[in-house]
């Protein structure tokens, strides 16, 4: 069904122009030149991120001792140099940040060029599965994602402390800032540095601009921070959660979220949410707050939390709803289940377990939810719940309608040339969405993988998608995923958004209701224009 996808290989600071072979989609997938409803970002423009292994055998030696103390038993040969987490939990690699930029035209996808992000704006770690995911601001103009302060090839920096939140007990006690990186409509791209999530890693972060109807821009972000050992000291746990920071102003983040039991606290103490709010045995103090999926919708914040023992696997409301927290109420925000949703620690670990990633909204009531599956290979092929939910409101709660799995091939083995082992899809993790005018929704998200690796968060994954009725509350027989970019060896894909543009006077709109004015020729029809990778930063 599918022609092959290259990839393009140099990239630098520019983005490669150059237009190659498409992949055609299943006809269910795309119309031809639909037209879209969609109030921001470019419809005709798919931007996926991913991490490209950039190591070579002498980034690590065998017998040198790595970060924590464990003595390596493998060089930096991808992907055999990830049996070093047989001696170091916190093995990993950085990588360089790389974002493909595809076309979207009738019932192809074109790669049409990828990006390197300059390492003096942002890194990834090789092979974090929960970072990197791409968010669209709600007007459309900026594209974010999170990263580090760091060089490419630096061992074990995803659990480095972050300055100002230097844990004692941390075994990895290298410093580096996390990064929000800005991807504008003009293709600038910016970083800011932030002292969140010591320990561990950034999930994700979203611009608002003119938050609650004032001049201010902020960003805000999620993630997990910890890796020492006894009580949490309280700069780590107020450094995990949702924060929110000052665009182009380092070191400006702030917690959000009321205050949680006791600070010094073994447990029950959080900023957010904490499980004693629904009568359970207070958890591990920092912990019930590891989110990592997060979007804005009708000026309301939303995270999801679904990995980790403590805390509960759900999708949680920031605030009050229509209103966004700002530095001013960060500490009185308060933060609630979705009616409907998971509400028990119980659904945090099984095959039948709730594991929440990205979500993204289709309206008001309709949302769609990936889950990442338990991670287990042997649960895979039958996991119930592993895929792309579909939840509905009405009558003051949200219920699950159908989860679609069809052509994802769960727990299926495939090859990918080069890899010694053969990786299955086990879930989702993030995702996104346009809506249709003819009242369907095509949803593109990027899989996990479950396998007999070492480490399969090494595994090269792929990029899917798929076209559901946004108005069918039963699973309609005929939908079914398509990969729209294949595995490639050495690459793992994290996020996908579309393209940021600048459409002021119709908010995001594309003029002509989505077209574009595209003859299915040029991405440069795009009345807004397309969106271009300037050199410099």
């Amino acid at each position: 069904m599918f022609k092959t996808i290259s990839t393009p290989q140099a990239i630098g600071r520019a983005i490669v122009r150059r237009l190659i072979a498409g992949t055609a989609l299943s006809p269910v997938l795309f119309a031809v030149h639909p037209a879209f409803s969609q109030t921001a970002g470019n419809p005709h423009e798919l931007l996926v991120s991913g991490a490209l292994y950039a190591g070579k055998p002498s980034t690590v030696a065998v017998g040198q001792t790595l970060p924590t103390g464990g003595i390596a038993v493998a060089d930096g040969t991808y992907p055999t140099v990830f049996n070093n987490v047989a001696v170091d939990s916190n093995f990993g690699v950085t990588a360089p940040v790389v974002i493909k930029k595809y076309h979207l035209e009738g019932d192809r996808l074109r790669e049409i060029g990828a990006l390197t992000v300059p390492a003096d704006v942002a890194v990834t770690s090789f092979s974090s599965k929960s970072e990197l995911s791409l968010h669209l601001s709600p007007d459309g103009k900026a594209m974010t994602f999170m990263g580090y302060d760091a060089a490419v090839n630096e061992l074990d920096v995803s659990n480095s402390n972050s300055p100002s939140h230097v844990d004692p007990t941390n075994p990895d006690t290298s410093v580096h800032a996390r990064v929000v990186a800005e991807l504008g409509f003009d293709g600038s791209l910016h970083r800011t540095k932030v002292n969140v999530y010591s320990g561990d890693n950034g999930r994700g972060a979203i611009r608002a601009n003119k938050v609650n109807g004032t001049q201010a821009d902020q960003y805000f972000t999620v993630g997990n921070a910890g890796n020492g050992s006894g009580t949490q000291p309280v700069l780590i746990v107020n450094d995990t959660g949702v924060q929110l920071a000052t665009p182009g102003s380092d070191g400006s983040d702030t917690v959000v979220g009321v205050q949680q039991g006791t600070p010094g606290s073994k447990n029950g103490f959080q900023f957010g949410f904490s499980v004693g709010q629904l009568g359970f045995a207070a958890d591990k103090s920092g912990k019930d707050d590891n989110f990592r999926g997060l979007a804005i919708s009708d000026n309301t914040l939303y995270v999801t939390k679904g990995s980790g023992s403590n805390g509960i696997n759900t999708v949680y409301q920031v605030g009050a709803p229509g209103v966004l927290p700002t530095r001013d109420t960060a500490a009185a925000t308060t933060f609630g289940i979705l009616p409907g949703f998971p509400s028990n620690p119980a659904v945090n670990s099984g095959a039948n377990g709730f594991y929440p990633f990205g979500i993204w909204f289709a309206n008001a009531t309709t949302l769609y939810v990936a889950q990442e599956g338990d991670g287990n290979l042997a649960d895979a092929a039958t996991s119930p719940t592993a895929g792309l939910q579909k939840w509905v409101y009405a009558n003051g709660s949200w219920s699950l309608a159908y989860t679609l799995q069809k052509g994802l091939n769960l727990g299926t083995a495939y090859h990918v040339k080069g890899y010694p082992t053969d990786p299955a899809t086990g879930g989702l993790r993030n995702i996104t969405g346009r809506v249709n005018r003819n009242g369907t929704a095509t949803i593109f998200a990027v899989t996990s993988t479950v396998s007999n690796s070492v480490e399969p968060g090494a595994d090269p994954n792929l990029v899917v998608a798929i076209t559901d009725k946004v108005a069918a509350t039963a699973l309609p027989a005929n939908e079914a995923f398509d990969v729209v970019v294949p595995p490639a060896f050495g690459m793992v894909y994290r996020g996908v958004s579309f393209a940021p543009v600048n459409c002021d006077g119709d908010h995001g709109r594309m003029k002509d209701h989505g077209r574009a004015n595209d003859d299915g020729k040029d991405p440069q029809d795009d009345v807004c224009g397309p969106t271009r990778i300037a050199a410099g930063h």
